[in-house]
């Protein structure tokens, strides 16, 4: 879609405080976040893939550099909801599992409030469309329990799914409020979302104008299955046939240019576990290349969708007051899902229900090591956009932010933003965890938020940031549940984790593990039992798995009947 160019509302003189605040007036809060997309993927952080609409946010707001995630789908939505630690909220680890603690309970737990529980206390309307993803044993009939469906956890109204994902095409589990819905044909869910998302907008313009809105639109894109819309596909038709190797360099070059990685970062190795592309045999090079112009089609339909909810703004007169945020629930997904049944192209069909594999994911999370599930860089950096015309002074229009922040502190950003009174929230109810996370609104002049460290932990993976310093271990491997090696970056020097320096400052090294303890016996992290993790996590793959078989099998079925 094309969008008209604008001149943003801007801030006059010298301000310390964004011109709304001092007006008194609040502004709207949209959300945007995509699911397992690579920090490289987008056109305004070194992407080739097409993005115009949030490369367009980007310029005329601010990128941040270091921004940070929780490194697996559940855990971070459960963090960014709440403002909260995804232990401290419920979600320790994932929705598919009770692990008998109430921080690793599978879903948000009572101790713990949503951004759109708080900000309708300060007057706001609330609206959600996407992927919900916060809630235990999902069940698909109506009598199912609902207490943490997003209605009851302060959203007025609902467009989505409930459960973390699936088809884009016959998507099960999609939701209207509280009632489960299935898709009319031809359906296509991430246009369903945008297509929900601008609805909301213009509901509340039309319907409660002189509200403020938050509206949280949550994708599934680009997360497998790989689905997109044929015509979007195309657009990409031989892009990819250079393979990974190339993909990774060019995007590496790029990303220095545009200034989104210090000169000095280094292009990691590519990943142990993925082939050489100048090895791959010639005859199997075009399915892995269509994987890749698949995943770039999800992503460029995604990027036209924010295109019409910036139109709708636009459209209302809303944008200059409007706060976008937009980033990526963690790295890209190394998990390979392949068929040998497959039906036509993959991508284009509910037939096909594949991944695009390491070796891809590796070149979306370019420069970084490691994916989603790790705390290195390539499982926890995201791109975050933030555009704000009434409150991000014009001078800072397309700038970076370079310092660490972390999703946690996007509930204390609405709590600022939307003048909500938190601390009043928790006297009512003593169980209320107090937030964890800063506010973001000094880094909208480019000023440093951060006053204490931002910590990590999944499936014993850890990690902890303090100034330029990262401490980092994976999980032991086997059946042994404690923490790996230590590992210690200073990411100023080193953004892409190369050099290990625990050995060459061991005091350092040692002095931040303690310092990690002492948040992991708060946040009540343990038992840290990694064999424990392996078997539910088996146990649910292989039950997903099946019921993405047996729908697989169905679709395919019923097309060879039309």
């Amino acid at each position: 879609m094309k969008i008209s160019r604008y001149i943003p509302i801007t801030l006059s003189g010298i301000c310390t405080l964004p011109m709304l605040a001092q007006s008194g007036e609040k502004p709207n809060i949209i959300l945007i976040m995509a699911d397992d997309m690579g920090y490289s993927d987008i056109g305004c952080y070194g992407g080739e893939i097409e993005t115009p609409n949030i490369d367009r946010l980007a310029n005329h707001g601010i990128r941040y550099t270091q921004f940070y995630n929780a490194g697996r789908s559940c855990p971070t939505r459960a963090s960014l909801m709440t403002g909260l630690y995804p232990h401290q909220a419920g979600m320790g680890w994932m929705t598919v599992a009770n692990l008998g603690t109430p921080q690793y309970q599978g879903e948000l737990n009572d101790r713990s409030l949503t951004i759109a529980e708080v900000l309708k206390t300060a007057g706001y309307n609330t609206y959600m469309s996407g992927k919900w993803h916060l809630t235990r044993d999902y069940d698909e009939t109506q009598s199912a329990d609902k207490h943490n469906w997003p209605l009851q956890r302060g959203f007025d109204r609902f467009f989505g799914t409930i459960p973390g994902g699936g088809s884009f095409f016959t998507t099960h589990g999609l939701t209207v409020g509280n009632k489960i819905i299935k898709p009319e044909q031809p359906f296509y869910y991430t246009n369903a979302i945008s297509d929900s998302a601008v609805n909301f907008i213009r509901e509340n313009q039309t319907e409660k104008e002189g509200r403020p809105f938050f509206l949280y639109v949550a994708y599934t894109a680009p997360h497998w299955p790989l689905h997109a819309l044929e015509k979007d596909i195309a657009k990409y038709k031989g892009k990819y046939d250079k393979g990974w190797d190339a993909l990774r360099q060019e995007r590496y070059e790029r990303m220095k240019k545009l200034g989104i990685i210090p000169e000095n970062t280094v292009l990691t190795e590519r990943n142990e576990d993925a082939a050489a592309w100048y090895t791959i045999p010639k005859r199997l090079r075009p399915e892995l290349a269509r994987r890749m112009e698949v995943y770039a089609a999800q992503i460029d339909i995604m990027d036209q969708g924010i295109g019409r909810i910036i139109a709708e703004l636009e459209r209302t007169h809303q944008l200059e007051n409007t706060v976008i945020m937009f980033l990526s629930d963690n790295g890209a997904c190394a998990e390979m899902i392949s068929h040998d049944d497959k039906t036509g192209e993959i991508g284009g069909t509910d037939a096909s229900f594949e991944s695009y594999g390491l070796a891809w994911a590796n070149a979306s999370n370019t420069p970084f090591q490691m994916f989603k599930h790790w705390i290195h860089e390539g499982g926890i950096a995201t791109p975050f956009v933030v555009h704000w015309p009434n409150g991000i002074d014009s001078k800072y229009n397309g700038k970076f932010y370079r310092k660490p922040a972390h999703l946690v502190d996007v509930m204390a950003t609405a709590v600022e933003l939307g003048k909500a009174d938190y601390a009043k929230l928790i006297n009512r109810n003593k169980k209320i965890q107090p937030l964890e996370g800063q506010s973001l609104v000094p880094t909208f002049q480019l000023l440093d938020n951060r006053r204490k460290p931002i910590y990590w932990e999944h499936e014993a993976n850890i990690g902890m940031r303090d100034g330029k310093w990262k401490l980092v271990a994976k999980t032991k491997e086997g059946n042994d549940p404690s923490i790996g090696k230590l590992e210690l970056y200073d990411i100023e020097a080193d953004r892409s984790e190369t050099n290990d320096l625990s050995a060459q400052y061991p005091d350092l090294t040692k002095k931040m593990f303690d310092q990690w303890m002492v948040w992991a016996n708060r946040i009540q992290v343990f038992p840290l039992d990694a064999r424990e993790y392996g078997v539910r996590a088996r146990a649910s793959r292989k039950n997903e798995e099946h019921i993405w078989q047996k729908r697989r099998i169905d679709n395919q079925k019923l097309q060879s009947k039309q």
